[in-house]
């Protein structure tokens, strides 16, 4: 099974879903990322869909669901790079992702996150901590 990689940036976490998401990978993320937001404390969570091109009611459920699981967590969730045709699809499907900000890129997610605390973004530099976890 693959899982779908989650990167710390100082406080936040960012899941960038290269991977198309079936039933159990989904599952997977989600526990994953309940588990990686205890564990660190991370106060956000920018889940990147730039590589899919296609989301049907089933992942538009699965990031409602991780949105609500990073809230009752106490991580604000911004989900980022949606494409056109993806917007599209979500708003033609009635899906209004529910208690999910949206922006553009990843640098503006962030900016997103730091308003949603009260914080000011500043670009990451070498004095933060960075960590992967993945596994495939």
């Amino acid at each position: 099974m693959e899982r779908v990689p989650i990167l710390k940036i100082g406080d936040i976490l960012l899941v960038s879903i290269q991977v198309d998401m079936s039933d159990q990978t989904a599952v997977q993320l989600q526990e994953d990322l309940a588990e990686r937001i205890v564990a660190t404390g991370c106060h956000g969570v920018i889940i990147d869909i730039t590589a899919l091109d296609i989301v049907d009611s089933f992942v538009g459920r699965m990031l409602s669901t991780i949105a609500s699981i990073s809230k009752v967590l106490d991580a604000e969730t911004v989900v980022v790079g949606m494409r056109p045709a993806v917007a599209i699809t979500l708003v033609e499907l009635g899906l209004s992702l529910n208690g999910i900000r949206t922006a553009l890129n990843v640098e503006r997610g962030m900016e997103l996150v730091a308003a949603a605390r009260g914080d000011e973004w500043d670009e990451v530099d070498g004095d933060e901590d960075v960590e992967t976890t993945a596994t495939t």
